[in-house]
């Protein structure tokens, strides 16, 4: 071994940074379907969100439900997932975000990348960028496209009892993105992907 061998850095073990799928919606502008189980190439859209955090390098991957619970458990393959129900999906996001991080206290997790179950044309490229921006246990990164800001969001999680705190209705983690928005590390992801979401049934032909 060679004198400048002799003064690399130790090894460390890369950080776990956890996906975090928010999946409870009930879809009630598209008549109370749930939105997990909306056919995205012939299986549950839950299964493309899945699949989508663990090719970004995410895990482990916990997925919050609401809305239709035991039928996702029933139809969709989310072998792998820890799986975490909210009773209260209907009081909005903010509910479901807080279940899914409290679900993430103690796995040892470095931070939770946060995505929607809705956003398909969000693929691996662009969480993988977001996952990348990760620096310490305090990152506070969001995916732009066109320079505004959209999902995933990547929570150090130092940040984590902050945001279940503020998180109500459907902020989700806005109060604490506002709070700390000099601190947001935006990245940009509108070369690889699309930030719409399914909300209408107009919206169903961009499952097709």
């Amino acid at each position: 071994m060679s004198a400048q061998d002799d003064t690399l850095p130790a090894h460390t073990a890369p950080p776990v940074i956890a996906g975090l799928l928010l999946a409870a919606g009930g879809g009630r502008r598209l008549g109370g379907r749930p939105k997990a189980l909306l056919p995205y190439r012939g299986r549950p859209l839950v299964e493309n969100a899945v699949r989508v955090l663990r090719e970004a390098g995410c895990g482990p991957v916990h997925v919050v439900l609401g809305a239709g619970a035991p039928e996702v458990r029933e139809r969709a393959d989310l072998t792998g997932c820890v799986l975490v129900e909210n009773p209260d999906w209907a009081q909005g996001m903010g509910s479901s975000l807080r279940v899914g991080l409290t679900s993430l206290a103690g796995t040892g997790a470095s931070a939770a990348l946060v995505s929607l179950v809705d956003q398909p044309g969000i693929g691996p490229a662009a969480v993988a960028r977001v996952r990348e921006a990760y620096r310490s246990p305090a990152s506070l990164v969001a995916a732009a496209y066109d320079g505004e800001r959209g999902h995933p969001v990547l929570f150090g999680a130092d940040r984590w009892a902050d945001i279940a705190a503020t998180a109500t209705g459907d902020k989700g983690a806005r109060v604490h993105l506002a709070r700390h928005a000099e601190e947001l590390m935006l990245v940009e992801c509108s070369d690889v992907a699309e930030a719409f979401d399914i909300d209408t049934p107009s919206d169903l032909a961009r499952l097709l």
